[in-house]
């Protein structure tokens, strides 16, 4: 049992047709329950505001890339295939997303929610990749794969293409590069790997005279 629900997926569906026509100042609560055929009462008993809608939508993004095991032999690899599938899931509510988007940009609250949230995402899409997420380390890794992240919405906010093949190409290129910068970086984070290797090769007591070596 994931804790989504048919309502849950109706209501942010409507959410998202609501907000690509009207734009997300003409989106409001009752027309989100008029346009998933409700009425508002069940509407409110589960969601306070149209921003807690937003954000189950995100969950359920999340919960379609994490339904099943990712696949790839390396970090990067595995990174490309949960974020890919997360690009799947939101191509189905393009419009409504995109107006998001651009509401986000002149919207401090919203921008500043949706980035919360996003490094949220972040943190269980490395976890998903076998990549800790805890911790200061596991912070910065988050923040860098939201950097990732939305460099690549960005292209793929243009790709029209039934494959999204530009959207791919766009994303493996910033893994790329995000790969080599954490190669530069990762040593010097809590736990990184000098710090391990000192630990291992730290020098010995000098022996006593006449002991054996």
């Amino acid at each position: 049992m994931d804790g989504i629900d048919a309502f849950d997926r109706e209501a942010t569906a409507a959410l998202m047709r609501v907000a690509a026509r009207e734009g997300w100042a003409g989106t409001t609560m009752a027309a989100v329950a008029s346009e998933a055929g409700c009425g508002l009462a069940p509407l409110r008993a589960r969601f306070p505001s149209r921003e807690a809608l937003f954000l189950r939508f995100g969950t359920l993004v999340d919960a379609a890339a994490l339904a099943k095991p990712v696949i790839g032999d390396t970090p990067r690899e595995r990174l490309f295939d949960v974020l890919m599938r997360r690009f799947d899931a939101l191509s189905p509510h393009r419009a409504g997303v995109l107006a998001i988007a651009r509401a986000a940009q002149s919207d401090p609250c919203l921008l500043a929610l949706g980035a919360a949230a996003g490094l949220r995402s972040m943190g269980w899409m490395l976890e998903a990749a076998a990549i800790p997420s805890s911790g200061l380390a596991g912070q910065l890794r988050a923040k860098a794969l939201l950097a990732v992240w939305l460099a690549a919405f960005r292209t793929w906010a243009k790709d029209e293409s039934a494959d999204l093949s530009a959207t791919m190409a766009a994303l493996d290129r910033l893994l790329a590069r995000a790969e080599g910068l954490a190669r530069t970086l990762e040593p010097f984070l809590p736990g990184g790997r000098p710090a391990r290797a000192a630990a291992q090769q730290e020098p010995q007591a000098p022996a006593e005279p006449g002991s054996s070596a």
